[in-house]
Formats: structure tokens, C-alpha cells, sequence
């Protein structure tokens, strides 16, 4: 073979050898196969958004109003606006014809920035008073949700919000929720105590404002079949019959989220053998149900928590919890992106779940608490805490139980009270059939505070100009807005998860400063109980033993005596003093550090890495033998 055909052959290899890559990237690009490996599975749609998305019967139109330019918006937020287009991609992928995704770019004066403020998408403002828009609408015939101003604070609700917006568009009925109270929520005619109507909770319109509510009494033995979600708040007194009605509308699949309560501040029951004298807080539970689940919260007992303690000094309550987003479960959609919920004279319960049932904690308690007697609940200050002991063990505050129910009445329909035998035989011959389990699984959300949705602990009403404003206080009234949502949505919705978001803020600060303060309970309460005997060994010594002249008489040694236990008090005190100013010196000091560690260990350690090369180099090059000098010329 010469040279000629060697070379001929080389170039039809190559040709061959381009043709076949084109031909591969082709049938790749035909069948794409993708594979996420993000930490938290960030590019992967939830199996709920998938089946929504797959049963879209017509197109939905979703308008992205993003701003583009160099100084359109800040490089972070020019991130996340990415991936908000990459989500819309991956919906889009799913959906295929029946997602149809407009993009624009709303400069300011143009046409573009008119379409977004008629579509309800407002303009976000930075620190320097520049303007951008990053927000979108989603649209399908003449029904309309508009996310005015998609903020990168709630990413790991980011493909909830999404897809619960397109859920909506895509359904021509506003769903329809009951509500069920032994206390007013719904506002009532007129009030025994005020004498005046009562209006409804804020929580009530709310409520009105998304779904369709329909009020059910107390007293209720049936429930509307109309009705997909009930929220029951504060069941005080409930009926057997009213308890059978609630086991059978979960068995059929109604969704159930009940608040209860061991000590309803806002629930005070006249005292009949006393009328003028101050109420009582009502309580509140599912006996029956409870017990069919296996679930236990005791009455009368009400958890204090130093952790969560609202207030400070001599204000501080440990009953009243103050919970911020480490109490909470970041995963669930219903909590993953609260911030702070308030607690008042809150429960907890205690689990262990029916064959067939399982728990998933929504909220907890820390490890640093107790449970206190509802009498002394509203104790603030040291006198709070004294004698506290923790049981070290975190208490769940609200969950959600999944499974397949079984009916907690397996005898059958409670019988009416105070009815004739032929009145409880036509009763029993207009029930449907009772329903022995359920045939599908389900889901129930038990809250164990009832508190956290009056007024009074879940917003501020300011009158402003004459015109009543309403503010939340925290995020008490989103939590029951979300946990409805999820329910009234379906099973579909109510199986996404939060996705992990970029940023990773730090959460175990706050349970840092717990385990520190365990050190000290033990000390605080031994002194504690060191002064009460001091204190008790010095006032049995002062107490006249004999007639009125030798009360005034001590001997020198009762004089020593007494003038030792009251150095012995004042010493006591001081150590308390300072140890109580040891605890919170030990927790400021462990947040800065912390702090103080998780910013500067990265650069130290790039900076060190840098430094370690630098040196490395060096060393190579140093160690590198000279090159040989060039022969002189003609040698």
C-alpha cells in the first residue's frame, strides 16, 4: 500500500467516524436520558405534580414576566430567576401541548411592562430604588391566579405554588370546606357574656375568601357528603354521636384537621356555682377517636418549654412558645416555609399508632421541657421556672396520621340520648350503612393548640384612618390556610414535598443554646432548693417557742446561728445571680462563634489551601536541577 491510498483511507475514516458521531448525538437528542444528582433531588418534579399536570384536559397558559439586562436585577436573583425557568421547563416536559409557557421582558414605558400590571405582576424594588419584575400569571379561559412577585425566599415552595396555581385554573369550582367549633369562628347573634353579636374571626374570612365554607353546629350526627374537608377547632363536650359522624366522614375519605385543646384561653366557660366570678378555659379532645388511633394528650396538663418561652427577665413564659423554623418540619408544605408560629398553653401528644397508621411530626417541642398544671400555666418569670426539671425528650405539637382508618365504633352508631325506642329505630333506618374501614388511604392533621387561631394570638387589628387593618402577628393563620389548601386539593397536592433550596441558612443555633442551658437546670435547681431550706431552718429559728419575753431572748449561739443562715441566704442568691448570668453569657458567646466559624472557616481554609500550593511550588522549583550551561562555541 503506498502513501497515496494510506492517506485516502484515513480520510474516509474520518468522514466515517464524523458522520456516526453526528448520527449518535441525533438519536441521543430523539431519546434524552436524564439523570438528577443534585443533593435533595432539586430537578425532579414530585410524583403529585406529575399526575396533575398529566390530567390537564385543556391548555393552560403560564405568562413568565422576568426583567433581562445587566442591571435588570442582582446576580442572585438573575439565578433563581433561572431556575424558576428551568422549573417551568421541567412542567412543561410533563404537561407537553397543554402547557403553554409566554415569556417576557417587561421594560420600563413598554408594552410589555402594561401586560404585566393588568396581569396583576407588580414591580419589585431593590435598596437603590431600581425596579425589576420577576413574577408570572397563570391563566386558562376566564379564571385567572397571578403570583404577583415570585420571591427566592420561598424556593422550596416554589414548584407547590406553581402547580397548586395551575391546579386552580384548571378546576371550574371553588372547593368546599366545613367548619366545625364549639367556639364562634364563624361570628355569632348575639353573645350571653357581652351581650353584643360576635364577630367572626379573622380566620373566617380568610376562609371565605378561597373556598366555599359551609358552617357545621357541634351538635352535628351527619356530615354534608358535599364536604371533602373539614376543619374542626376545639371540639369542648363533643357528643359520641358527633364523634361517629367525624370517624365515618374519614373512613368515606374526608380529610379531617382538627385543633384541640387542653387549656382554650380564649374559650372561658362561666362558672355556674360562681357566675360573677372569672371564666374557666374550656378543653377540648377526640376521646374515641384518639384512643382508636392511639393517640394520648392529657387534660388539665400544659407543656412549658424554656426554649420556645416568649418574653424575657421577669416576663418570660414558658407556656406561651414562641416556635421559629428549627420546631418545624421543613420537608411537609404545610410548614416548610413558616417562619414562627405562637403557641398558647399548647398540648402535646403522645404516640403510638393503630396497625396501619403512620406519624409524621409537623411541629415539636425542644428537648427542654415539662408539663405544668393548667392552674399555674400563666406564671411568668422565675417563679415559672422554678423547680423546672426537662424531660430531655421532644414532644410532637401537631402531626398527620396516614394510613387506612378503622372505625372507632365498632358496636356500631352511638345511641341517641333521651329518645324513644321507636324515634331510635327510625334513626337507625335512615343511616347509611356504617363503614368498618376505609377503603383507600387517608389522611388527619392533629393540631394540639386551638389557641393559635383566635384573634388575639394570630393578628393585630389596627384602625388606621378610619378603616380596620388587619396584621398578622406570625405565621398561626398561614399554618391552617396551608394545611386546608393541601386537603381541599386533593390527594395529588397533598403529596408534594418542599424542594431543598440553594441557600442553607443555619438552623441549629438556637438548639445549640438548649443543650447548653441543660447544664445548668441541675445547678439552678439545687441551689434553689438549698435556699428554701436556709430560709425554712431561718425562720423556725425566729419563731417564738415559748411565752412573749423569750421570744425577744436568743441565746449567743441561736444569734450565730441565725446571723449564719442569713449569710448562708445572701450567698445563695449571689451564686444563683451569677450562674443565671453564666447561662447567658454561655449562649451569646456560642451564637457568635458559631457565627463566627461558618463565615470565616471557608476563606480561612481557601486562603491556607492557596498558601499550601504557593509553597509547594516553590519547593518544586527550588529542588528542579539547574539546566547544563551550552558548550562554548567551536569546542
Amino acid at each position: 500500500m503506498n502513501k497515496t491510498q494510506s492517506l485516502l483511507y484515513s480520510a474516509v475514516g474520518l468522514v466515517a467516524l464524523f458522520l456516526l458521531l453526528v448520527a449518535a448525538n441525533f438519536l441521543a437528542s430523539r431519546a434524552a436520558v436524564r439523570a438528577d444528582l443534585t443533593e435533595g433531588r432539586i430537578y425532579t418534579l414530585s410524583e403529585g405534580t406529575r399526575k396533575i399536570l398529566g390530567k390537564l384536559d385543556g391548555p393552560v397558559k403560564v405568562r413568565l414576566y422576568i426583567s433581562k439586562g445587566d442591571a435588570a436585577m442582582p446576580v442572585q436573583l438573575k439565578s433563581f430567576a433561572q431556575r424558576v425557568e428551568d422549573l417551568l421547563r421541567e412542567f412543561k416536559a410533563e404537561a407537553g401541548a397543554n402547557l403553554v409557557i409566554e415569556k417576557y421582558n417587561p421594560k420600563p414605558d413598554s408594552d410589555e411592562e402594561d401586560a404585566a400590571q393588568l396581569d396583576g405582576v407588580e414591580p419589585q424594588t431593590l435598596n437603590t430604588g431600581e425596579q425589576f419584575y420577576l413574577g408570572l400569571t397563570v391563566s386558562r379561559l376566564d379564571r385567572k391566579e397571578a403570583i404577583a412577585g415570585v420571591n427566592p425566599q420561598r424556593e422550596r415552595l416554589l414548584e407547590y405554588d406553581l402547580i397548586r396555581a395551575i391546579a386552580r385554573v384548571a378546576s371550574s369550582e371553588r372547593p368546599v370546606i366545613g367548619v366545625m367549633s364549639a367556639v364562634p369562628v364563624m361570628g355569632a347573634p348575639f353573645n350571653m357574656m357581652t351581650r353584643q353579636p360576635t364577630e367572626p374571626w379573622v380566620l373566617a374570612g380568610e376562609l371565605k375568601r378561597d373556598f366555599e365554607v359551609k358552617n357545621i353546629p357541634i351538635t352535628a350526627e351527619t356530615i354534608d357528603p358535599a364536604i371533602k374537608t373539614l376543619l374542626l377547632i376545639h371540639p369542648r363536650d363533643i357528643m359520641e354521636r358527633t364523634e361517629y359522624a367525624l370517624d365515618q366522614f374519614v373512613l368515606r375519605g374526608g380529610k379531617l384537621i382538627a385543633f384541640v385543646d387542653p387549656h382554650m384561653y380564649f374559650d372561658q366557660q362561666p362558672n355556674p356555682m360562681m357566675p360573677m366570678a372569672q371564666g374557666q378555659p374550656g378543653q377540648s379532645n377526640l376521646p374515641r377517636l384518639f384512643k382508636a388511633w392511639g393517640v394520648n394528650m392529657e387534660l388539665g396538663k400544659v407543656l412549658a418549654d424554656v426554649t420556645y418561652a416568649s418574653g424575657q427577665g421577669q416576663r418570660t413564659t414558658p407556656t406561651i412558645l414562641t416556635l421559629n423554623r428549627t420546631a418545624m418540619n421543613r420537608d411537609d408544605i404545610a410548614t416548610g416555609q413558616i417562619e414562627t408560629l405562637l403557641l398558647a398553653f399548647s398540648g402535646a401528644f403522645d404516640i403510638k399508632p393503630a396497625a396501619g397508621l403512620t406519624v409524621t411530626e409537623l411541629m415539636r417541642s425542644s428537648p427542654n421541657n415539662m408539663f405544668v398544671d393548667s392552674i399555674v400555666a400563666s406564671l411568668s418569670g422565675d417563679t415559672a421556672t422554678k423547680g423546672f426539671v426537662p424531660t430531655n425528650k421532644s414532644l410532637p405539637l401537631a402531626v398527620r396520621l396516614t394510613g387506612k382508618f378503622k372505625t372507632a365504633f365498632p358496636e356500631g352508631q352511638p345511641e341517641p340520648l333521651g329518645k324513644k325506642d321507636e324515634a331510635k329505630d327510625a334513626k337507625k333506618a335512615e343511616a347509611p350503612p356504617q363503614l368498618k374501614e376505609a377503603a383507600a388511604e387517608n389522611a388527619v392533621v392533629l393540631v394540639a393548640d386551638a389557641d393559635m387561631l383566635a384573634d388575639g394570638a394570630a393578628v393585630e387589628v389596627q384602625n388606621i384612618f378610619g378603616q380596620r387593618v388587619v396584621i398578622p402577628s406570625n405565621g398561626n393563620l398561614a399554618f391552617a390556610q396551608g394545611l386546608l389548601e393541601q386537603a381541599a386539593a386533593g390527594d395529588d397536592l397533598s403529596t408534594l414535598r418542599t424542594r431543598t433550596s440553594i441557600f442553607r441558612p443555619l438552623t441549629v443555633v438556637r438548639e445549640m443554646e438548649s443543650n447548653a442551658q441543660k447544664q445548668y437546670f441541675g445547678k439552678i435547681k439545687s441551689m434553689e432548693d438549698d435556699l428554701q431550706q436556709t430560709t425554712e431552718k431561718m425562720q423556725k429559728l425566729q419563731r417564738p417557742g415559748g411565752d412573749a419575753k423569750s421570744a425577744q431572748i436568743l441565746t449567743p449561739e441561736q444569734q450565730a446561728e441565725l446571723e449564719r443562715f442569713r449569710k448562708r441566704v445572701l450567698q445563695t442568691r449571689r451564686e444563683l445571680k451569677d450562674l443565671r448570668k453564666d447561662l447567658r453569657q454561655d449562649a451569646e458567646a456560642l451564637q457568635f462563634w458559631t457565627k463566627v466559624v461558618n463565615i470565616a472557616a471557608v476563606p480561612t481554609l481557601v486562603a491556607l489551601f492557596g498558601i499550601g500550593m504557593a509553597v509547594a511550588r516553590q519547593r518544586r522549583a527550588t529542588a528542579r536541577p539547574a539546566p547544563p550551561a551550552p558548550a562554548a562555541a567551536g569546542a
